[in-house]
């Protein structure tokens, strides 16, 4: 049976120390860790990186190790298809999305999901305890991390922000699309990284 050249640039260890590298180079040295394992998962860490500004970014590390497959296909690409690590950021920081954060980073290996951006992840539980959260929208990347080019046929590893969603803005979501609660967040000034904040205002046209 032919096995994975753990040396080769797209080698799942490979893979994870470069986007680990990525990190660190963008955020500086995270100050805790977590890692978490799923039946029929490899095992997946949630990196913690403090910021001067008082933010906390949380970003995991082993959803890129493998390329995320439409579960529709019949023979899943080792190498080829989107790779992608999650990244939340919150104020003051909370450490209840450790394991939320885990669980959305296995889902593509559990439940054959591809993340993509405009998509909704919902976990239908608080992301922590008291939180006004239940999901988050997935927001574009590039803006916090570049993307980690691999080698071809591997596509790059995008770092994918999720932006909590309050249950209320998860059903407007639903009807009126990513775009349009996105630009209503803005219109109104939504700092979306406090953990206490309101559903912005939904009944306006």
């Amino acid at each position: 049976m032919p096995h994975a050249d753990s040396s080769h640039p797209s080698a799942p260890d490979a893979v994870l120390a470069a986007v680990e590298a990525r990190l660190i180079s963008t955020f500086g040295e995270p100050d805790g860790r977590a890692a978490v394992t799923f039946l029929g998962a490899d095992r997946i860490e949630v990196l913690r990186f403090p910021q001067s500004d008082g933010l906390f970014r949380y970003a995991t590390l082993g959803m890129s190790a493998a390329p995320m497959t439409d579960p529709t296909a019949l023979v899943a690409d080792p190498v080829a298809g989107p790779r992608a690590e999650l990244v939340v950021t919150v104020r003051g920081g909370q450490d209840g999305l450790l394991r939320p954060l885990a669980t959305l980073a296995a889902a593509p290996q559990v439940e054959g999901l591809v993340v993509a951006p405009g998509a909704s992840l919902d976990l239908g539980d608080p992301l922590w305890p008291g939180a006004p959260f239940t999901g988050f929208l997935v927001a574009e990347p590039g803006g916090l991390v570049e993307d980690l080019e691999l080698p071809e046929p591997a596509e790059a590893v995008r770092f994918l922000p999720l932006l909590p969603m309050t249950p209320n803005e998860a059903a407007h979501k639903r009807v009126h699309g990513a775009a349009e609660l996105q630009e209503r967040w803005l219109r109104h000034g939504t700092d979306l990284r406090d953990p206490q904040r309101k559903s912005v205002a939904l009944g306006d046209a």
